[in-house]
């Protein structure tokens, strides 16, 4: 890398775009880089689909409300930026499906839905016998001579039958993606699992066999900040005191120069760089490259419109007690929510003593009409399903309701396949411009700061050349 100041421009400023801006800013002062950052963010906050609403002593998540604890790089990021002491865990109660009108525990053992303990699912009443027959089939079935990419639907299945995936494994999966299983990836969701087949042929021996020991005492599987999430955001923006913030503004779309990139902007300037890390929803991020046949990869990749509802009651207006921390919804049965939190039993910090906090969800592929609803009506749907489960006595304090519309990136069969053509050509066309986030390579929060720190040392690879 010359001695001549090299300048990078971060588009989006959410949770990747400012993992790469920080991990950036943390290269350029360790090794004294000659290298400026400017971030431009087209809404008027950072921090993407990660909100936080503090209201009358309640914490309440308008995006995601956690992280997975095994993925390390969200706890080694919230340590470095001195939030440590605000980390917690869920509780670990009982999660439950709901299956025509009735809460069924998951059986005990199951991981996404494959049983590591047998009496468990034999015991639940979530299957017919015979549906227990077929899913005992994955024990002495063959391993599939399937190679290459196939769905989460079609994978499952033939291990297990339909009614197991109907009932148990999709009302899980589809509580992460909002997607269908049918055209998800395996390859780009849950290889894993593809690969204990391959090497242990049963995925319920393979599981078994896989699984680490449980620990003596049961322990949640996520982790949060007792603030919110937004104390992450709020935390990385502080520390970003080296980084030109440009908000309000968006990158309309980005030209190869003689030297380098630029980038106009929507407020009729533009920016001349060396190098961009683009870190936008991959439909934003298409309209800025539409002369690269390639993008067409990204225009064609479909999204799911979702929205968050959460309820605040005083307890005394739920008139049965919650043993557990919330449910999922089968497709077999006649709801608009597709899960719902019991928010102040999973994180005790988000209520105050003698409240409930309820969160949940509705819109999922084939069924996102409820999202463009009114207020109103998205209140009185999710009212009147709840009190169909739950003996619910009065009208809650307060709904605070969030539309997340296209926000759902859907990773379906090819995935991969098609992430790597673009990511190769745009490579070779337009090399030091990097893309990260939700869109790619995962959709959690550990997911997209990994992309950003990626997404750097692909930068500074292609700086030390120029």
């Amino acid at each position: 890398m010359s001695e001549e100041k090299k300048k990078v421009v971060i588009v989006g400023g959410g949770i990747t775009g400012l993992s790469a801006a920080y991990y950036l800013q943390k290269e350029i002062e360790a090794n004294k880089l000659p290298i400026s950052i400017t971030l431009v963010e087209s809404t008027s906050r950072l921090g993407g689909k990660v909100q936080t609403v503090s209201k009358d002593g309640y914490i309440i998540e308008k995006g995601p409300d956690s992280f997975l604890a095994r993925k390390e790089s969200a706890s080694r990021l919230i340590k470095e930026l001195g939030l440590e002491k605000k980390k917690v865990r869920n509780t670990s109660g009982t999660s439950f499906i709901l299956l025509k009108g009735k809460l069924y525990p998951i059986p005990d053992g199951a991981v996404m839905g494959i049983p590591t303990k047998m009496s468990p699912f034999v015991t639940t009443g979530l299957f017919s016998p015979l549906g227990k027959v077929r899913a005992a089939g994955d024990l002495i079935l063959p391993t599939s001579k399937e190679k290459g990419d196939q769905s989460v639907g079609s994978f499952f299945r033939r291990r297990f039958g339909g009614e197991v995936v109907e009932n148990l494994i999709e009302p899980l999966l589809s509580g992460i993606y909002a997607g269908d299983i049918d055209q998800l990836s395996l390859q780009a969701t849950f290889p894993q699992f593809q690969k204990v087949e391959q090497k242990h042929r049963s995925l319920i021996l393979g599981m078994k066999q896989t699984m680490p020991p449980a620990p003596k005492k049961k322990v949640g599987m996520f982790q949060t900040l007792t603030t919110g999430l937004q104390k992450m955001i709020d935390t990385l923006e502080e520390k970003l005191h080296d980084v030109q913030i440009l908000r309000t503004i968006k990158v309309l779309n980005i030209d190869k120069t003689e030297k380098g990139y630029c980038l106009k902007l929507s407020n009729g300037d533009a920016i001349k760089c060396d190098s961009v890390i683009v870190t936008t929803p991959h439909s934003v991020t298409a309209s800025m490259f539409e002369s690269l046949p390639s993008m067409h990869n990204l225009e064609k990749m479909p999204s799911t419109s979702v929205a968050t509802v959460a309820l605040g009651f005083d307890e005394s207006a739920i008139q049965e007690k919650m043993s557990g921390t919330g449910f999922v919804v089968s497709r077999n049965s006649d709801f608009s929510i597709t899960a719902c939190t019991w928010t102040h039993r999973k994180w005790p910090h988000t209520a105050p003593k003698g409240k409930v906090l309820l969160r949940c969800y509705v819109g999922r592929v084939g069924e996102e009409a409820i999202v463009e609803q009114s207020d109103t009506i998205i209140k009185r749907v999710v009212m009147d399903d709840l009190k169909k489960i739950m003996n619910i006595t009065q009208e809650p304090d307060f709904a605070l309701i969030t539309r997340w519309k296209k926000a759902m990136p859907q990773y379906n069969v090819g995935h991969k396949d098609r992430i790597k053509e673009v990511k190769d050509s745009l490579g070779k066309v337009m090399p030091g411009v990097i893309l990260a986030g939700s869109s790619y390579e995962g959709l959690g929060v550990p997911d997209c700061i990994d992309q950003g720190e990626e997404a750097v040392k692909l930068v500074l690879s292609h700086l030390a050349t120029t």
